[in-house]
């Protein structure tokens, strides 16, 4: 933590919807004349993606644990630990890109499933926001959730975060639904053992929760839209939170918990705002303050 240099991480799951989060933040930023240095999680995966694709088919002939994008052996966690106590040191550290799809090559350049050169942060940043699948990892070597000022939790019901994985990856990224069953299946010893344990780490978890059938995910036609959902918001120290005003300004909201606040699907984005706007007020405060 660093009042000088602060650092939000936004954690979750792969398909869980990080990336609308991220853009809450890119918004705040922008109204708040904020400089933001932003960096990728999937940028620390260890190997690109023929690579690891290799060490997956000899793990299988082989029988034993394949590695995964969720685990130690196919990501770079200390690097994800020394990029936060470089920025929280000295407002700057190194970062790349991971490049996913056709789109993310005509940006950046490179194949799909290489990385970009290392670079440097911007120097002038005001704040760093890091949005990836280990932002509060925490093993017997590292501890990256010691860190951030601020983490948020993105933790869609399972079924949903599949339905929203199979959905992005079938059709943004042209994997066939055998192989997206599949890598779920194969990831699901370090989903347990180091994603699903990040989330009694973070401080704000939204948890979207379809009130609509999602039974069976591999099926599922359609993402239950935001209207056809709650979102549960639990607050791990809810002191300061001003929930009555909040409850007041999200029509039928309500508090389920003395520490959780739902809200319907559609009043996530203005649940966002509300929340993390005077968090972000209250960092630049003290980065002011901090000199």
């Amino acid at each position: 933590m660093s009042a000088r240099h602060p650092i939000i991480a936004v954690t979750g799951s792969s398909g869980a919807g990080t990336t609308k989060v991220k853009q809450t933040f890119e918004q705040i930023f922008w109204r708040e004349n904020i400089h933001g240095a932003f960096v990728e999680g999937d940028s620390f995966h260890r190997y690109p993606r023929a690579e690891i694709t290799r060490l997956i088919h000899q793990a299988e002939r082989e029988g034993r644990q394949a590695p995964s994008h969720f685990g130690p052996e196919g990501n770079d966690f200390a690097g994800i630990e020394r990029l936060f106590r470089e920025y929280a040191e000295t407002g700057s550290s190194r970062f790349r890109h991971y490049i996913h799809d056709e789109v993310e090559v005509a940006k950046f350049g490179g194949e799909i499933g290489t990385f970009t050169d290392w670079q440097e942060l911007p120097a002038d940043s005001d704040i760093l926001l890091y949005e990836g699948l280990h932002g509060a990892v925490k093993t017997d070597e590292v501890d990256v959730a010691q860190h951030p000022d601020l983490i948020i939790g993105v933790v869609p019901t399972i079924n949903l975060e599949w339905i929203q994985k199979i959905h992005r990856d079938t059709k943004k990224r042209g994997h066939s639904l055998e192989a997206v069953t599949n890598t779920i299946l194969r990831r699901m010893h370090d989903y347990v053992h180091y994603i699903t344990p990040q989330f009694s780490r973070t401080h704000i978890n939204f948890q979207r929760v379809p009130v609509v059938d999602t039974s069976n995910p591999f099926i599922a036609r359609d993402i239950p839209s935001q209207d056809e959902s709650f979102v549960v918001i639990r607050f791990a120290d809810p002191r300061g939170t001003d929930f009555p005003y909040l409850l007041t300004m999200i029509d039928q909201s309500f508090m389920s918990r003395p520490n959780t606040l739902v809200v319907p699907g559609g009043k996530m984005p203005l649940a966002m705002q509300l929340i993390l706007t005077p968090m972000i007020w209250k960092m630049m405060e003290k980065k002011r303050a901090a000199g």
